[in-house]
């Protein structure tokens, strides 16, 4: 084999290690780097920490036992790559077929080199950008979507009137799906949540949380509706709130406060 043969062989095998093995080997590094520091939880919800802290370690161990393969060992599949007698017919045939197969290797070639910069570009920023929560134009895009489905909803059908547990999402299903509004009138609560407008014009504010149940891919977003001047809070703002429910006449319920108090985005973000 020629040097530059040699060498390309080589740039081969290191871009495939690096896109198998080595891509690898960095997201498990992010994963447990945010599992330590508690901020794993911006991406998955907490019961599915241990599982992806455990395959990060799972996958780094593979990675270092793959360094005792020579390089390109793994596209070594046990065949016989030793010469074998042709045929003048089936160098023939191989001629025939080199034109088709020129392009197609070039074109298999030019896919694999950009997936392999995508995927590098992902993985690049995953560890440079800093942890974030998700943001809320995507939560404000989200509202209304199926608004009865939360954790909670299954507590809230069965009757149950402890309602002094119930969070952004819980109240939410209620609020959608209740039939005896008055039931719950007049019930306390302290929730947190961020400030969203309000459907109803000049009347009021939403109170949103984004509610996931494995990670942000499936986060759905819970309003309530809370009767603050909208003008006293930036769209945004998170805020803790007293007050209690109320139901209206026509058996809409709201929350009516005692109390906003503005606050820092809280270091776990969602409920679940």
């Amino acid at each position: 084999m020629s040097l530059p043969e040699q060498s390309s062989s080589r740039a081969r095998a290191l871009g495939a290690r690096w896109l198998g093995v080595g891509l690898a080997t960095v997201i498990s590094v992010v994963t447990l780097g945010l599992g330590v520091t508690g901020r794993l939880t911006l991406y998955i919800s907490p019961g599915s920490v241990w599982f992806a802290c455990a395959g990060a370690v799972v996958t780094l161990a593979g990675a270092i036992w793959s360094f005792t393969l020579p390089l390109g060992e793994e596209s070594d599949h046990g065949h016989d790559h030793s010469p074998a007698v042709r045929t003048d017919a089936a160098d023939d045939a191989a001629a025939d077929r080199q034109p088709t197969t020129a392009p197609r290797r070039s074109l298999a070639t030019v896919g694999a080199v950009a997936g392999g910069v995508i995927a590098t570009g992902v993985v690049a920023a995953a560890l440079v950008l800093p942890p974030a929560s998700l943001s809320v134009e995507l939560a404000m895009s989200r509202a209304g979507e199926q608004s009865s489905l939360f954790a909670g909803s299954d507590i809230v059908s069965l009757g149950v009137a402890d309602t002094s547990t119930f969070g952004v999402g819980d109240w939410s299903s209620v609020f959608a799906t209740a039939t005896n509004t008055t039931a719950y009138d007049g019930a306390p609560v302290t929730l947190t949540g961020f400030v969203t407008p309000g459907g109803s014009g000049d009347d009021g504010v939403s109170l949103t949380r984004l509610v996931i149940t494995h990670c942000v891919i499936d986060a759905q977003t819970a309003t309530l509706p809370v009767a603050v001047d909208p003008s006293d809070y930036e769209t945004g703002q998170w805020v803790e709130i007293t007050g209690t429910v109320r139901a209206d006449a026509d058996g809409t319920l709201s929350i009516e406060p005692t109390d906003v108090v503005a606050i820092d985005e809280p270091e776990d973000p969602y409920e679940y």
